[in-house]
């Protein structure tokens, strides 16, 4: 999902000694990447009211702002810095637009919207061992609202860590970077996340039935 790493810094070294056109590709390049991160945890009731390419811009004019400050000390690899200040941005609107009262929202604990898409056709075939196609609609149908509940009753940062390992693609080294926790914790929470997907989904009949 975000742009490889070495035409990454390539665009970073071009930056550093000034080159305009350097900025303008290494934000536009991970426009795309920054705006599929914030669609998977923008909930219905936010995205009624908020469009998610106005994040997206703010998060755009922020880095550029702050782009030299990162060049002279980066701190993250340049896609988690950007994907931070995304997260920011992202839990600064559902508390404006949601009000604290309804989820706690804080930096450790993200919002995690549903898990759809082809995506999740492709985990989804993964916790079941086996090829699983849209055209056997009934079983997807069950498949996904099942896959979607069992979403919900994970912790929070067990939610998190499926969305980044699965949906954004991240290692499990940024991922634990992301979370603040050690290489070793990460993967065991990411173990932990996907066993408990895994026993909710995985008895439902391949024919649409559920057992």
């Amino acid at each position: 999902m975000w742009p490889d790493a070495e035409n990454t810094e390539q665009l970073l070294a071009s930056a550093r000694q000034g080159e305009p056109e350097a900025v303008n590709q290494l934000l536009e390049r991970h426009r795309e990447s920054v705006r599929r991160m914030i669609d998977l945890r923008m909930d219905q009731m936010l995205k009624r009211r908020v469009d998610a390419s106005d994040i997206v811009q703010d998060v755009m004019i922020e880095a550029n702002r702050r782009l030299q400050a990162y060049l002279q000390d980066p701190v993250l690899p340049f896609h988690l810095w950007l994907r931070q200040m995304a997260k920011d941005r992202l839990i600064d609107a559902h508390r404006r637009h949601r009000g604290a009262a309804r989820r706690s929202l804080d930096r450790e604990q993200p919002v995690v919207a549903q898990f759809t898409g082809e995506s999740s056709l492709d985990l989804l075939a993964q916790l079941r061992d086996q090829e699983l196609t849209p055209a056997a609609a009934a079983t997807w149908n069950e498949l996904q609202r099942r896959f979607e509940a069992a979403c919900q009753q994970l912790d929070p940062q067990d939610q998190e860590i499926v969305l980044m390992r699965h949906f954004e693609h991240l290692t499990n080294a940024e991922a634990a970077t992301v979370l603040n926790l050690s290489p070793q914790a990460a993967s065991m929470r990411y173990l932990r996340a996907m066993r408990r997907l895994r026993e909710v989904i995985q008895d439902v009949d391949p024919a649409g039935a559920s057992s």
